[in-house]
Formats: structure tokens, sequence, C-alpha cells
């Protein structure tokens, strides 16, 4: 039998069944402690952490904390006072008879590790190595192991086969900038990282492979935020012959048994609740919305349409509203106001019922009796319900307002309970929206995606009036996957991009894998990809999807440890036939 002679158990396991085993131990120093002649070291590895006694202080010469060493030592029992219930090995301790320095460390840290001290996220991201040696991040990467084990096994027992698509490929208009990398073989033309899979997983359909998977990188060259980074992976996913309802039956079982398997939380019943994105925009203001928050917004255009007060005029008004809050001191609705101010909004008004049936508040005056009565009666206001009023001239925007406002007053209200995973399907997202900055239509989702009436829905006057077969799936907020059945007919995807300004010829040119492939026959498909790191996000409770990676960039979209982005050398530059423009 063949020895370790770093290590016959790791630091996690040894119990007061292994007393009077004589065991070699291999790890990090984590802690020393001098107690009057006697050293107390306890030893840290991947796997936990075992107290360590060393009577003779010789050994420990070039010893400190993060220090790797091997000790060999017999496995005794710890006195009754000093007993550790939190850990598996607080039962016992290492009686030391041999200690050996397997690596030095550099005198100083950067920061202490397995402390609560406040590090800032460039320098532990910048000595991530370290970072992970504590126990949060550790323990992270553990579990993204172990969610990734239990997806892929879902995925094979779900007929799924697991197929790896190229990360050099082509630029696609896709939604998101591409990163591209330069050819040093075919000078002035440029690979792009693949922003998800998309037409590969199609073109697998195309081959007859009907059942697609792969944990899949995906590279967006965008401005990182805490739910975003450069690079992140998703569960992604494509099946033939299937409808929007199949797709989302899957995606409720991958949901569901994951966060069920990995998470304490209380988790929606099977089947999730549909909601159209219509409904999402018009009752939460968003197409994420977070269901914990039971608050809903209402239109009050209507009731308001003959209104004198100026704000409110030739405007879309939305209102919320909240009950048993009117007693709450003025300073608290001020800090409403503040954060209404904060989000660019011109100001926020808002009434309250009052115990004698009057309303009470900045607008109440502006208010005629028919408005109140038919407010109060409309909305269903008690005393002390308060009535938040959200006003613009355009829909979208009343709808960002009224969306944002309801996120901040569920915060304030502690109406979000941590302890609930309440997840639901948006779909019948429109195929277009108009962008205010371009001044053009742009893909509201997916491309790729095909309308409710196929091609005859691109005759309608008004393609805002367009719906697709897309979906996303959304959990406290948070959007954490998005999917549709897929246009299979060349002339509507060709129209549907014209609307976008494509030409037909730009379209085939840009696409020209998936327009050859597809005149070969491809059978009806569709598909989805949940995210990898967001799913870890929820399961451990962090805000910042950069916990759950093992190596991201900050959020600047540096990697200070690696020092990437970095320059090339003019040799460099001379092989890949680029010349450095630089800026004045």
């Amino acid at each position: 039998m063949k020895i370790n002679k770093y290590r016959t158990n790791t630091c996690g396991e040894l119990t007061i069944d292994d007393l009077g085993k004589t065991v070699i131990l291999s790890g990090f120093v984590s802690t020393i402690r001098d107690h009057g002649g006697v050293m107390f070291i306890d030893l840290r590895d991947n796997e936990g952490v075992t107290q360590v006694v060393v009577h003779d202080e010789e050994m420990l010469k070039g010893v400190s904390k993060e220090t790797v060493i091997k000790i060999t030592g017999k496995v005794i029992r710890r006195d009754e006072e000093t007993i550790n219930t939190k850990l598996v090995t607080g039962e016992i301790e290492i009686l030391c008879d041999n200690l050996e320095v397997l690596s030095k460390k550099a005198n100083n840290l950067p920061f202490e590790i397995d402390t609560q001290q406040e590090v800032n996220e460039e320098v532990r991201l910048k000595y991530r190595y370290l970072d992970m040696r504590g126990k949060k991040i550790k323990d992270n990467i553990k579990l993204r192991s172990d969610v990734l084990h239990y997806l892929r096994n879902k995925m094979y027992d779900l007929g799924f086969t697991e197929v790896q698509t190229p990360i050099l490929t082509v630029s696609s208009p896709e939604g998101a900038r591409d990163f591209v990398v330069p050819s040093r073989k075919f000078k002035g033309k440029f690979y792009a990282l693949p922003q998800a899979p998309q037409i590969y997983k199609e073109l697998l359909m195309v081959g007859g492979l009907d059942k697609y998977f792969q944990v899949a990188p995906c590279f967006r060259d965008e401005d990182s935020r805490k739910d975003r980074t450069l690079e992140f992976y998703q569960l992604d996913m494509e099946m033939s012959y299937v409808t929007e309802e199949d797709v989302l039956e899957i995606g409720e079982e991958i949901f569901y048994d994951v966060f069920t398997n990995f998470s304490n939380k209380e988790v929606s019943s099977r089947p999730f609740r549909r909601i159209s994105y219509k409904d999402a925009m018009d009752d939460y203001g968003t197409d994420k919305p977070d269901l914990r928050n039971p608050l809903i917004i209402k239109d009050a255009s209507d009731i308001l349409s003959e209104t004198t007060f100026n704000p409110f005029k030739n405007s879309i008004i939305k209102v919320i509203v909240v009950d048993d809050i009117g007693t709450k001191p003025n300073s608290w609705f001020n800090e409403i106001v503040d954060y209404a101010s904060s989000i660019g909004m011109p100001g926020i008004g808002y009434i309250t019922l009052m115990e004698d049936g009057s309303l009470k508040g900045p607008i109440d005056k502006f208010l005629s009796e028919k408005e109140r009565e038919s407010l109060i009666k409309e909305f269903n206001m008690k005393t002390n319900s308060v009535m938040f009023f959200i006003a613009n001239k355009r829909l979208s925007v009343a709808r960002k307002f009224a969306g944002l406002i309801r996120d901040e007053l569920g915060r304030k209200l502690e109406l979000l309970d941590p302890n609930k995973l309440e997840l639901c399907i948006i779909n019948d997202f429109p195929m277009f929206e108009f962008d205010d900055k371009t001044k053009k239509y742009e893909f509201c989702h997916n491309p790729f995606s095909m309308p409710h009436n196929g091609i005859n829905d691109y005759d309608k006057e008004n393609v805002e009036d367009i719906l697709a077969y897309q979906y996303d799936f959304v959990c406290n907020g948070n959007e954490m996957a998005s999917g549709a059945i897929r246009n299979t007919d060349l002339d509507s995807l060709v129209k549907g991009f014209e609307v976008v300004g494509y030409t037909k010829e730009e379209v085939e040119k840009r696409f020209n894998s998936l327009f050859t492939a597809f005149k070969y026959g491809v059978p009806p498909h569709g598909g989805m990809a949940p995210g990898i790191d967001r799913i870890l996000m929820l399961i451990k409770d962090e805000s910042n999807l950069r916990e759950v990676q093992a190596f991201p960039t900050s959020s600047s979209g540096q990697d200070q440890m690696m020092g990437s982005p970095s320059t090339l050398d003019d040799e460099q530059l001379e092989e890949l036939g680029i010349q450095i423009v630089k800026e004045d």
C-alpha cells in the first residue's frame, strides 16, 4: 500500500475514535498561541482545522501564520474545558513529535486570513489565492463544484448530450459588445469570444442532436456591476420538437431541484407563476419582479385625466398604495422623496387617508372632491393607507420609476422575506422596443426568437405589438435564465432584422452559417440558459457575483492579480498586423 508522505489524514476528519493513532498532517498555520511554553497551532487545509500541541519551541523556528508545514504526532484527547463543539476535530488534538517546514511565507500578509476585518475588494482580488484560503470563498468554490456536478448529472438523466462549442468564433450582433481576438495568420481579421453559444446550439439542432447542453462560458465587453462580470457561465441547453411549455417545464424542474437541494430557503412550488411582460411592467414596473414584495402598481391616469395639477397633466400616472404607514414620521417620507430625487424623478407626491375620511398630503389641495372619492374607492384605501404618485409623459419612464419606488418601499418596510425564493416566468415579450437614445427599434430580447404568428406578424402596422415566444425565469428580482422558441423561417428572420436596421444582404452575411444550414432542413427548436453564477448568488445570499467566482476581474474590469488587460510589445503587434493609435 502506497503511503502519502505528506499526510495520512486531512485536517478535517480526525475524531475521538482516532485516539492513540500516529498521524501525518500538512497544511497552513492558521494561528499560533503561546500558553507558557506550550504552543498551540491551528493547522488548516481544504477540509478543516486540527489543533496541534508543540512542547519544543525549537520546532517552531521559521514558523509563522500561513507557513506551510507537515507534522507527525499522536492523536490525544483535549482537556474538557478546551473542547470546541463547532469543529469535527474539536474533541482531539495532535501531540507533535516532528515538524517540517514545507514552505515559508512572506513576512507581511496583505490582509489577515479568516478574520472579520473589512478588506478592500480590489486588494482581495489582487491576492485572490489568499482570499480563498478563508472559509467564505473556499465554501463558495466548493458549492460551485457541487452544484455543477449536480446539474450535469441532472441533464444526463434528462437525456441531454453534453457538447463543447468553440470559444474562438465570429462577431455577432446579439445585443452586447463582443470581445475580439486578432488573427496572426489572417492579418486584419478577428475572431470573437461568444456572448453565448446561440448559433452553435441551433446548428446542433440542424445536425439532429435533439437535446444538447453545456456549462458554457460567455463573454460580453460591458461595464461590470454586482450581478454581471465580463465572463460568466450558463447552463446552456437546446431541444428540438418542443413547444414553449416543454422548455418551461424543464426549466422549472432544474431550478426547483437545484434550489431545494442546495438551499434551506422556501422555494416556490411548481408550476411557477406565469406573468406576461405587459402585466409585469404594469403591476411591478419591471420584467424582473421580486414577488416577495406584495405591493402592486396601479394606474390612475383615467381618474386624474382632468387634473389641474401641472406635473400630472397629459401624463401617465402610476400609484402605489401601502396600508398602515400613515403614522410614520415626516422624516420617513422625506427619505422616500430623497430617494425619488436620487433616481432622477422630479418629485413624488403622496396622500394619507385619515380617520375622519379626509386626505392629507402635499398634493391633496390639487385634487377635486370627485378625484378624492374615486382614488379612495378605486384603490381600496383604508385609514392610515398612503398612496404614492409617480407621473411621467412617457409610459416606459412612468413604469420604470414606479418599479424603483416599489422596490424601495419593499426594502424600507422589510417586506422581502430573506428565507424565500420566489420564482416566476415572464413570457410574451415584445419582439422590439424603441430606443430613445438611438431613435430606432432594437430587439427587446433574442433576435432569433419566433414571433407569435410567424412571418405574418411583420405585416402589422405597429411593430411594438409583435409578441415573441421569449421567456425569462426570475427569482427575487433577479433574471435567472432567458430563452425562446427559435425562428426557423429565414424570410421571417430577415424581416425582423430589417426592422432594426439591417439589410437582407447584411443579415445573410453575418449569419451565413445559420442561413446555409436552415436551407437543408431544420426541426422546430427552442431552449434556455440558466445563469450558474446567479444561482449560486441566491443560494449563498451574496449580493456580488464576484464572490462566487474563483478568479473574477474587479468592478473596473481589470485583473490586478494577473495584470490584465496588458500591453503587447512591438514584436507581437507587428506579428498581428496591429498599430496602436495613442490618444492625445
